[in-house]
């Protein structure tokens, strides 16, 4: 492993506050969701947030705050992973999301629906998602770029969620076949250029090490500025990435990482 810098222990400090874990594995337990929000209290300070399924919110939030870390979001992901078009069923998903305690809810967006041409239950789900999160709720709408592919599907994806009302737009699930590319990255920050910047990016699918992080960190930087990068606006998915980024640090063994997660 290469020796890190002074500046590359700053980066990778300041990655580990950008991040968001996932528990998301269909045989997910509660004992695994409490193990990865033990982990998201890092030696070097807390994780941005943890996503789960709607049905372990609950336990999320009491978990951390009885780890004190209140503070760390706790992100309920609704229609995942398929992106059904079924904007009845997402609404009681974000509902019950809601009302067990979710700081966040991410919805994926009904790519296949866009895919075949129809951008309308898009346009229906993420507004429908908005309104019930009524601007006190942050929403992502997570878009599935891999499935996506071409670059003019991406944008209409960005741009419809961003129009309907979307806080946060997000490269892909992580279940996918095809994993976020930086070209995928920039097409999405154009997009939210677009709007001035008022719209953050989630980056996940297949990023695990320090080296990944720093090539979205260095994308996001270059299109608005070291004082965009801050978690309100920017973050990074992935949980196998905060094992390499503790290995580096030399903080592994003692925070118990190589779970799984």
């Amino acid at each position: 492993m290469k020796e890190m810098t002074a500046d590359d222990e700053r980066l990778a400090r300041q990655v580990i506050g950008l991040l968001e874990l996932f528990a998301l594995n269909t045989d997910d337990t509660e004992q695994r969701i409490v193990g990865i929000w033990r982990r998201a209290c890092t030696p070097v300070g807390p994780v941005a947030a943890v996503s789960v399924q709607q049905r372990f919110v609950c336990l999320a939030r009491t978990t951390l705050d009885r780890l004190q870390a209140r503070h760390i979001k706790v992100v309920a992901v609704v229609n995942f992973p398929h992106g059904s078009s079924n904007v009845q069923s997402v609404i009681a998903q974000v509902r019950a999301a809601l009302m067990a305690g979710a700081d966040e809810i991410d919805v994926v967006y009904p790519f296949r629906a866009l895919l075949g041409g129809d951008r309308q239950p898009g346009l229906a789900m993420i507004s429908a998602c908005s309104a019930l999160c009524a601007g006190q709720v942050r929403l992502t709408a997570t878009l599935e770029t891999g499935d996506l592919r071409d670059s003019q599907m991406i944008l209409d994806a960005c741009r419809d969620a961003i129009v309907s009302g979307a806080d946060f737009i997000k490269t892909s699930t992580g279940k996918a076949a095809r994993h976020v590319t930086p070209q995928a990255a920039r097409i999405m920050l154009e997009s939210i250029a677009d709007v001035g910047g008022q719209v953050g990016l989630k980056v996940a699918g297949g990023i695990r090490t320090f080296e990944e992080a720093r090539v979205y960190m260095a994308l996001v930087r270059a299109r608005f500025g070291l004082q965009w990068i801050n978690a309100g606006r920017f973050r990074l998915g992935g949980s196998s990435v905060l094992d390499d980024l503790l290995a580096r640090l030399g903080l592994l063994e003692s925070h118990g990482g190589g779970d799984g997660f």
